[in-house]
């Protein structure tokens, strides 16, 4: 069996997008962590989507500010929507299949692309 790489649980994080599949957390580690790329954003009519992603950059913004932060347990499949855009590496030798990755919000970015993010509640 593989070792289990270490993950840093991020406290008080939302799990996810309640009443929909979205999640934002993992429950545990996985040997076979998601390796994170800049994921294409396409047009859908499922609009949950955009929903998670919005209450995603919200939920980051709340939490980390503009501090660098790690990866730990957040869904890499969620991070992989605003990688390279949103949310960007924080060091030089970024590892994109690392728990311990660093990483921070690209504020202007993300004020642009979602601005109802930024609000201090996020009816959803």
């Amino acid at each position: 069996m593989a070792k289990v790489p270490e993950m840093t649980k991020h406290r008080g994080f939302p799990a996810g997008l309640s009443g929909t599949q979205w999640q934002f957390t993992l429950r545990r580690a996985n040997s076979k962590v998601t390796v994170l790329g800049q994921w294409r954003r396409h047009p859908t009519l499922d609009k949950t989507v955009g929903l998670a992603d919005t209450a995603f950059v919200h939920s980051l913004w709340h939490y980390f500010g503009t501090e660098p932060f790690e990866r730990g347990n957040l869904d890499g499949e969620r991070l992989s929507r605003l990688f390279g855009r949103e949310i960007l590496p924080a060091e030089r030798d970024f590892d994109p299949a690392s728990y311990q990755a660093l990483l921070k919000l690209n504020e202007p970015l993300a004020r642009k692309n979602f601005p109802e993010a930024f609000v201090d509640v996020l009816d959803v």
